[in-house]
């Protein structure tokens, strides 16, 4: 299918929205830089950035951005959510506490990991191999929040030591760490099976 039919919106306001384009596009998935509502107009999918939770919630304020966001998640939409993206989507952030999206039912401490010199590249372990398309799974971690709790309908796809780190309910899919710095990363893979069933 190529990439006219499959046109994916990045949050563009801050992040590494960047990358994300970059790891759909060698899927043959298109992205548009999502800055205001109107941007949003089309799209068959939605990315959620890493980057500044604080700063992107900051900057979606005012423009009806949010409101859009939130309408187009309920209504079904595919997601895909990296660290910080988590964030705005989490029912509960803690340590510190602030506003989120509260889309995605799971309670997040941020920053849970360590600062940005503790980053690491680990391996996860894989919960829903059928799932993911795949059984082995590589982690990119930078500031990423943790995972404390996650409701009854949130599956959780992969697993660093006990804490969820790749999460999925109903359209929604997000990750503590950074698929998209992972070439070939199977949760990118996913994300643009998704966006292809929406077709």
């Amino acid at each position: 299918m190529g990439s006219n039919g499959r046109r994916v919106g990045v949050l563009a306001l801050q992040g590494d929205f960047e990358a994300h384009a970059r790891a759909l596009a060698a899927r043959g998935v298109s992205a548009v830089e999502v800055r205001d509502p109107d941007d949003l107009d089309g799209v068959r999918g939605l990315v959620l950035p890493g980057g500044e939770s604080t700063t992107m919630l900051t900057l979606m304020e005012g423009s009806g951005l949010r409101e859009r966001v939130s309408e187009l998640v309920r209504g079904g939409l595919p997601v895909l959510a990296t660290c910080a993206g988590l964030i705005l989507l989490a029912r509960e952030v803690r340590h510190p506490a602030q506003a989120s999206l509260g889309l995605l039912d799971a309670v997040v401490d941020r920053n849970a990991y360590g600062r940005q010199i503790d980053s690491a590249v680990v391996a996860l372990e894989v919960c829903e191999p059928g799932e993911l398309g795949a059984d082995r799974l590589e982690g990119v971690f930078i500031r990423a929040p943790r995972v404390r709790e996650v409701g009854g309908d949130v599956r959780v796809l992969a697993r660093y030591g006990d804490d969820p780190v790749l999460v999925r309910q109903g359209s929604l899919l997000a990750a503590t760490f950074h698929p998209e710095l992972s070439p070939g990363s199977p949760v990118i893979d996913l994300f643009a099976r998704t966006v292809g069933r929406r077709e």
